[in-house]
């Protein structure tokens, strides 16, 4: 069958600020970073930075706006995420929008009980090879954490594992300390083919978060990103403030810090290596003023991110916002309202990676099966919003003929071609009757995702590593089951 929607369609269409209000943010980010600049900076990076035209005042490093511009412009404008089955690699940048995966949910919503539960290696395995069968899913970040792995150097081979076992999509994990960087390395080496294979076609992508809100940069994960520079490892450079906590609650202040500290990440990694691939990865986060919570489905949320978008394509970058960050417990209809909204603003906004857009729930804490595949035919809806309407079918003869000829368009050849091209249909969506629903069970959307989840992992089990690949694996790793 023809797929109506494919990813990586067109977005941009959306845009909550003007030109002049970009240029006005940007203008007050670049004014931050030059007179404000970033504190706590690790002698290695601040050596660096000054060698490259920053400049010391006090226990601070300044980022001239000179230094930043000459950054953006070392920086790629389109990055490729390479899956392991070079068929399902996407190239990341200009307005085309791809939805995938994020988070660290620490819990999961367990498929037989509903009851919520520490997320464990088993889970990972599992969520892994589910997407693998959800067509919509660009990429793949590992959504929850082994919270039954505790030592994190283990947990993080761990974690590696289950994605080259699970998936030949674009993957991507995150790294606690820089030291872990090589030996992982090694390890998609093997998966890849051979020493030098992954650096030749990296199939892996870093999360790396180097900033701690407000302006300051973290030193472990400053580390974790020189480490990844000097092993080819594209990185996602991951920043997200929060609004009324760590950034500033008016919206416009808010946009504007968080549009610095994403650039001081920016200058960071093109610093250490010019041109290396990296997303840029702005994240603005919102809370509930009233109470501190974590907000992941509110407007301000969708509003926010997608003015981010649109701010990092106006600047030319390869562009990461989050969405689809639910604060529901469960698939219900707040899951839907607040994942459609958040989701689909960040589509039209033109996000070219949209993160968290798969299985989060409970404002990122949790992580669902049953979600995925609800996501699966959601983002399905949306990329199909996104392609829009080609006007080229636009033909006066076709109406004309079947105005005066059979009096309707059922079995029409225009609709016959139209059916498949031009129509997306969700998996799960009940379309029938009141009465036909009921006779087949009067199952709810949450009901047929449960199903289609048991029924993937009862059938799914790729392995995607060979044999020779998993024993090397498992003789130079301590690999959990």
């Amino acid at each position: 069958m023809i797929n109506p929607a494919p990813p990586g369609p067109i977005g941009g269409q959306y845009r909550p600020l003007s030109e002049a209000d970009c240029q006005a943010v940007l203008d007050m980010a670049l004014r931050l970073l030059a007179e404000l600049g970033m504190g706590e900076v690790p002698d290695r990076l601040a050596d660096l930075l000054i060698s490259k035209g920053a400049r010391s005042q006090g226990d601070r490093i300044l980022l001239p706006e000179a230094l930043v511009r000459d950054c953006i412009a070392l920086t790629s404008r389109k990055v490729t995420l390479h899956g392991r089955d070079a068929a399902r690699s996407v190239t990341i940048g200009g307005d085309a929008v791809h939805y995938g995966t994020g988070g660290a949910a620490v819990q999961v919503l367990d498929l037989e009980t509903g009851q919520y539960r520490p997320s464990t290696l088993r889970d990972l395995h599992d969520f892994t090879r589910l997407q693998d069968k959800l067509e919509n899913i660009a990429w793949f970040t590992r959504c929850c954490i082994a919270t039954d792995v505790a030592d994190n150097f283990e947990l993080e081979v761990n974690t590696a594992n289950a994605l080259l076992r699970n998936t030949t999509k674009p993957v991507a994990m995150s790294f606690t300390m820089g030291d872990y960087v090589a030996p992982i390395v090694e390890m998609f080496d093997i998966a890849g083919g051979g020493k030098g294979s992954y650096a030749a076609r990296p199939f892996v992508t870093a999360h790396v978060s180097p900033i701690i809100s407000p302006l300051r940069y973290g030193e472990d994960a400053v580390e974790v990103a020189f480490a990844c520079v000097a092993h080819g490892v594209p990185i996602a450079c991951l920043i997200a403030a929060q609004a009324g906590a760590t950034g500033p609650a008016p919206l416009a202040n808010f946009l504007a810090h968080s549009l610095a500290e994403t650039l001081a990440g920016l200058v960071m990694i093109q610093c250490m290596g010019p041109g290396h691939p990296m997303i840029f990865g702005n994240w603005p986060f919102v809370i509930d003023l009233r109470t501190g919570a974590f907000v992941g489905g509110g407007a301000e949320t969708a509003l926010m991110n997608a003015a981010s978008a649109q701010l990092s394509n106006w600047l030319g970058l390869p562009s990461g916002v989050a969405a689809s960050m639910t604060d529901a417990k469960v698939p219900d209809a707040q899951f839907g309202m607040e994942k459609g909204v958040t989701a689909l603003a960040a589509g039209l906004a033109g996000g070219n990676m949209i993160y968290e857009s798969a299985g989060m729930m409970a404002a990122l804490m949790g992580a669902s099966f049953e979600a995925f595949v609800l996501d699966n035919d959601m983002i399905g809806h949306l990329y199909r919003v996104l392609r829009g309407i080609e006007m080229e079918a636009l033909d006066f003869g076709a109406i004309r003929d079947a105005v005066l000829g059979e009096g309707h368009f059922l079995g029409g050849p225009d609709t016959m071609a139209a059916m498949e091209r031009d129509y997306y249909y969700p998996a799960l969506a009940d379309r029938e009757a009141p009465r036909t629903w009921e006779e087949a069970g009067a199952l709810d959307a949450r009901d047929r995702a449960k199903a289609k989840a048991r029924e993937i992992l009862m059938q799914h089990d790729p392995r995607y590593l060979r044999a020779a690949q998993e024993a090397e694996i498992a003789r130079r790793f301590n690999i959990l089951q």
